[in-house]
């Protein structure tokens, strides 16, 4: 049988909800049913959904499932919890004070999804607004489209009345950005094999020596949850991987790769601490996905991301896109 099935049929024979292959990276919230519901409420998160409150005494998961419960749309309460680490200075993978691009420009992509509406919204190289989830979801409610980009996302989101800043750097992502090219050959392109082997061996040193945290290198926060009605809705914010070339674009904001939801069947996302370029076609890109109970992701090609990377990179590249996959998934079912 092939290991590739459409999106679906993928979610619907995978495990109850959570199945994740780093489970110590996942937080869930989730209470007894009620007398009235067959279906428990759960939200499951990113790890920063829980240690991330932005000084505040709420955490994502805790501000998302306590509005779902109490009645509110899934997908408001989600978004108003990944809010919290969005807005957050002190967590340089998602939202104000992000880790920069190579020019040091903060650049961000989200994508929401809505199980019982079927609406979802992204964006995707949004500069000066600290909320990329919530102009996501404007996408979603107020257009046609599904995906918006740089300028033309930045234009809709003044449009809809977000506030546009010039810079969305703390001082602590800019310091960073600093150093990062402090290091790295200041040509910036001295080609395309040697400029990311060069950035992504800088970027690892400053992780080592502890400059930057190890789970912001390649940080994000997706928030799936359902309510007790078993409506199903998620999210994925990020800025996306640290030093990009400028208008590089990840997976998390596409629908399908960074976040997929389906009333009927369920939802998820993959988290990976490999770089998207060759995870994302491994993953739900063109309806393949990984086998379930398969901890490595196949690509369409039937090849795993590593033996995926192209021959002529250096066995240390091959190491380095070793996936390490995390799964977030939830699937609707009496009694969860």
């Amino acid at each position: 049988m092939s290991s590739a099935i459409n999106r679906r049929g993928f979610l619907r024979s995978t495990a109850l909800a959570g199945a994740a292959i780093s489970a110590a990276q996942t937080t869930v919230a989730a209470t007894p049913a009620s007398k009235h519901s067959t279906t428990r409420p759960v939200v499951i998160s990113s790890a920063n959904g829980l240690t991330s409150t932005n000084g505040g005494p709420t955490s994502c998961v805790e501000q998302a499932y306590r509005m779902i419960t109490e009645g509110a749309d899934v997908l408001d309460g989600l978004i108003a919890g990944v809010n919290i680490v969005e807005l957050d200075p002190e967590d340089a993978s998602v939202g104000f004070g992000g880790l920069p691009d190579a020019d040091g420009v903060v650049t961000l992509d989200s994508c929401c999804m809505h199980g019982p509406k079927k609406r979802a919204g992204a964006v995707a190289c949004l500069k000066g607004v600290r909320t990329p989830s919530l102009v996501a979801q404007a996408v979603a409610d107020n257009t046609d489209h599904h995906l918006l980009v740089d300028e033309g996302a930045q234009k809709f989101a003044r449009n809809m009345g977000f506030t546009i800043e010039d810079d969305l750097n703390t001082d602590h992502s800019r310091a960073l950005w600093l150093e990062w090219k402090r290091r790295t050959d200041p040509r910036h392109y001295p080609d395309p094999t040697s400029r990311a082997e060069a950035g992504h061996r800088v970027g690892l040193e400053m992780v080592a020596e502890g400059k930057i945290a190890a789970e912001h290198y390649y940080g994000t926060i997706n928030c799936n949850g359902v309510n007790a009605n078993g409506d199903i809705c998620g999210v994925t914010t990020t800025s996306g991987l640290a030093w990009k070339i400028p208008g590089r674009v990840g997976d998390s904001p596409i629908l399908g790769a960074g976040l997929y939801v389906d009333n009927e069947v369920g939802g998820g996302r993959f988290h990976r601490s490999a770089r998207s370029e060759h995870l994302q076609p491994c993953v739900f890109s063109g309806g393949r996905v990984p086998s379930p109970g398969n901890e490595s992701a196949r690509c369409g090609h039937g090849r795993t991301p590593a033996n995926s990377v192209p021959d002529d990179r250096t066995a240390a590249a091959k190491r380095r896109w070793q996936p390490r996959v995390q799964c977030h998934l939830l699937r609707p079912q009496q009694g969860w």
